[in-house]
């Protein structure tokens, strides 16, 4: 909730804080693009690290940093510091992202992760929403160095709460001595990322990150395949559904911040409205998001992941193209709140298929994938309504992102189908099915036992 909060309330005071620092446009696009090249190369690397040594650990460490760097940000001299301070931040948002999701798959059996992921997707959605209302307000009475302020009271509450808990840390100890970190493949993973994230914020020009990053990931491939510790465990990575899922997470966020993106110009531009009016009348889609996200759990346990996943990406689809042609209030208002209600199911239900087919000592490899997918994806769609909109109109964008959207379709085949009740005395299923299987696969993986502890079936919850 942090993370989302600073990303969205950094975006409106970026006006302000280049005429307070005499930068240049470029220099203030890299306050952003510096944060997200960091997060992008280290997420999974960093969830690997909370595997080994404790996700409440990792968090806490993530957190404060996140906070001190913010802190360092508030006081910055000059925009070379606050683009070396984001760098810094992001390294520390890596660390946090993952772990929080390590930390639920860790706390909860599988059958019991839908409404923890769903309160999770509500959260960050509703940061995501009173961001730009606190970042203009603070930008606007205070200048912009509030908006980096605004983040040290929760991250130090937060990251020293995961310190002082009494809890034992969510990562139970290993049953066998711990293998060895795979730095080499951590290192071409975070490269091949990074430039990845760069390659596609500078679009439409080619730099010489492009080939980097196909060299990069041939590199990380070929080294994963002879690693006897590879980074990416064949249990977090080797099933269908969770490729899937990963899929469609990644074009789900490039459809939904790509459309946004094309939205602004289409209300600011195209329809001369103002920044306030414009953000009002997309509240439906912040609104229905988080009102989503309750709702794809109960609908997730009666309907499966496929169901679920398949038919909030037709909504998310189908209301790009309803704001592709829209011309009045109402229209907008309706696409707003297809879009906002597609896109905080499918993130629930997504997340949910890649969090509980990983096991407890790979759920922070899982938890780095899913933010890899998360964070990439936005990055995607804004460079591709970027040259979208340079080849055509404004509204472009958002009938080529709704078509992309509705391509993913086929790929929900793929997730596993409605949980059916196991007959007593039936054997469970086996941990391995992925696809077309059903959502009551790993049920029994990674629960905890113990006189207090029962372990619940989908059909029982």
């Amino acid at each position: 909730m942090v993370v989302a909060l600073d990303g969205t309330v950094l975006t409106v005071a970026q006006p302000t804080l280049r005429r307070d620092l005499h930068a240049s446009l470029p220099e203030v696009q890299w306050t952003s693009t510096g944060y997200l090249v960091a997060v992008a190369g280290l997420l999974v690397f960093a969830g690997r690290l909370g595997d080994r040594y404790g996700h409440r650990r990792t968090f806490a460490l993530g957190m404060l940093g996140f906070g001190a760097a913010s802190a360092g940000i508030a006081l910055a001299p000059c925009v070379g510091w606050v683009i070396g301070l984001r760098v810094v931040q992001g390294v520390f948002g890596a660390l946090l992202q993952p772990a929080t999701l390590g930390m639920l798959r860790a706390a909860y059996p599988p059958e019991r992760l839908r409404m923890p992921i769903a309160v999770r997707t509500a959260s960050i959605g509703v940061a995501a929403a009173a961001g730009p209302v606190v970042g203009g307000a603070l930008a606007t009475q205070f200048g912009w160095r509030a908006v980096f302020l605004l983040n040290i009271v929760p991250a130090l509450l937060f990251g020293l709460s995961a310190l002082t808990s009494r809890d034992h840390d969510t990562t139970p100890p290993p049953a066998r001595p711990a293998l060895p970190l795979d730095i080499l493949g951590a290192l071409l993973l975070a490269v091949a990322l990074a430039c990845l994230v760069h390659t596609l914020v500078t679009l439409p020009a080619l730099t010489w990150s492009a080939p980097a990053a196909l060299l990069a990931g041939a590199a990380f491939v070929r080294h994963e395949r002879r690693a006897v510790s590879p980074l990416l465990p064949p249990e977090a990575t080797g099933s269908r559904a969770v490729t899937a899922a990963l899929g469609v997470l990644l074009i789900a966020a490039a459809a939904l911040n790509g459309g946004l993106f094309a939205c602004v110009y289409v209300l600011q531009d195209g329809l001369g409205l103002t920044p306030l009016r414009s953000a009002l009348l997309s509240l439906p889609l912040a609104v229905l998001l988080v009102a989503a996200a309750p709702a794809s759990a109960v609908l997730l346990r009666r309907a499966g992941a496929r169901v679920t996943v398949a038919g909030a990406t037709a909504v998310l689809a189908a209301g790009l193209l309803v704001l592709a042609r829209a011309s009045g209030t109402a229209a907008f208002c309706v696409g707003f709140a297809l879009v906002g209600a597609g896109f905080g199911a499918v993130t629930v239900a997504a997340t949910h298929v890649v969090v509980r087919q990983a096991s407890v000592e790979s759920a922070g490899v899982a938890g780095g994938l899913q933010q890899t997918a998360m964070n990439v994806g936005p990055v995607l769609g804004l460079a591709s309504a970027t040259v979208l909109m340079h080849l055509g109109t404004p509204r472009s964008p958002l009938v080529v992102l709704a078509f992309v959207a509705a391509a993913a379709l086929p790929v929900c085949r793929a997730l596993p189908s409605r949980s059916h009740p196991v007959p007593s005395g039936s054997p469970a299923p086996h941990a391995g099915s992925t696809a077309g299987g059903s959502d009551a696969t790993h049920t029994d993986h990674g629960v905890e036992r113990g006189p207090d502890t029962r372990s619940l079936r989908d059909h029982e919850v």
